[in-house]
């Protein structure tokens, strides 16, 4: 073993990397229900506008 140390302190490095990199990502769950609010509030948006869009074609 010609590297001796420089083997542990890299994989010790990217060890920490590694966790950063976990804690980063938000939770799965979390992430799915906020989406989840946000397709209903665009679909709520679509509906308005269908709506008016037929509200405006009775009245012509």
């Amino acid at each position: 073993m010609t590297r001796g140390n420089q083997r542990e302190q890299a994989r010790a490095k990217n060890q920490k990397k590694l966790q950063a990199q976990k804690e980063k990502k938000p939770d799965p769950k979390k992430r799915q229900e906020a989406d989840a609010l946000i397709l209903r509030q665009k679909q709520a948006a679509a509906d308005a506008r269908k709506a008016e869009a037929a509200a405006a074609a009775l009245k012509k």
